[in-house]
């Protein structure tokens, strides 16, 4: 399958099913909602688009010690609200900037790191 049509499927998808900002109770159900169709609901990089053999470019482990203690708070920011272009990753991450509130996106950030056990880069 195309590496764009999943991308867009992505987007269309949690798009559509989204609720309107602020309408999830917790950071898990952003997490869910957002993230584990390419990380996966351990946050292991083992979601349905990579097992699926749908991504050319592995999603990030966010259970990773090692691989997210490289990365600042404002690197895992930016991946979120932008998009993985934006921090020279796979563009099939999509921007969540414009749906998801800043708070819930810090939340998200805080989240990443309870997942890791690790703290950001300096």
């Amino acid at each position: 399958m195309n590496r764009f049509a999943i991308g867009f499927g992505c987007i269309v998808a949690a798009t559509a099913l989204a609720p309107a900002p602020g309408r999830t109770e917790t950071v898990e159900e952003n997490y869910r909602l957002y993230c584990v169709q390419c990380h996966g609901m351990a946050g292991t990089g083992q979601g349905v688009n990579q097992t699926a053999g749908g991504l050319a470019v592995s999603a990030r482990d966010h259970t990773s010690a090692e691989q997210m203690a490289k990365l600042t708070d404002d690197e895992i920011r930016l991946a979120i609200a932008k998009g993985g272009d934006a921090v020279q990753k796979s563009e099939l991450m999509p921007p969540w900037g414009d749906v998801l509130a800043a708070k819930d996106i810090d939340d998200l950030v805080a989240y990443l790191r309870k997942l890791c056990k690790c703290a950001a880069a300096k």
